[in-house]
């Protein structure tokens, strides 16, 4: 769900601020601890493509999961002055509490992910885990926060998503506004520009220089 908020924010920002001002704003953004986004992305990829081989790590997936929420948490709290940034702090919070309370994996409800087709069903309710998710039932605590929100046609892709998930890209395409739209009105600058006011006469032979 978190690719929906940036596709979506990047073609708005594009048509309200266009692609040069985004793309210098982008460019000049200061993230504290930015290195550690990269990593966690990586960690996640690492965690879906090894629990499938090996047993161990599909036995604490749940944990290793639970980390990287903790460490994503860390680096949204370093970033909060960012607009839109207490927003997708608040949305990854709340995915990780439903998670943290329930062996590390996102409840999903079976009504809901009717959506995604008979076979998905059918391993939820088989009782394994499908990725880091798992059948809600009535053992599941806070399931209002688990994934109950079915998206289908007219939506683009077919899912379902938790109100964390809303939460957190609301503040995703908040920030990508925030750093597309041009504010001040004024024109960007080429970085080795110089403006008229700038530039200086020497008034015994005429030349014109910065």
């Amino acid at each position: 769900m978190v690719y929906d908020g940036i596709l979506l924010g990047l073609i708005v920002g594009l048509f309200r601020g266009g692609f040069r001002y985004g793309l210098h704003q982008f460019a000049a953004l200061k993230l504290r601890g930015g290195w550690i986004f990269p990593l966690l992305l990586l960690a996640q990829f690492f965690i879906f493509f090894l629990q499938e081989r090996l047993d161990w790590v599909a036995s604490i997936n749940g944990y290793l999961f639970a980390a990287v929420y903790v460490t994503g948490l860390a680096f949204l709290w370093l970033n909060r002055h960012y607009k839109g940034f207490t927003l997708i702090w608040i949305g990854v919070f709340l995915n990780f509490i439903v998670m943290a309370v329930n062996g590390g994996r996102m409840p999903v409800s079976v009504e809901a992910s009717a959506v995604l087709g008979p076979y998905y069903v059918d391993m939820l309710r088989e009782g394994g885990a499908v990725s880091k998710h798992y059948m809600m039932d009535a053992s599941t605590h806070l399931s209002f926060l688990g994934d109950i929100i079915p998206l289908s046609s007219p939506y683009p892709r077919t899912q379902v998503i938790s109100i964390g998930d809303v939460v957190m890209n609301i503040g995703i395409f908040l920030f990508i506004q925030y750093m597309m739209v041009n504010r001040t009105g004024e024109a960007l600058q080429p970085v080795n520009s110089i403006r008229p006011e700038e530039i200086r006469t020497d008034s015994k032979e005429g030349r014109s220089f910065p």
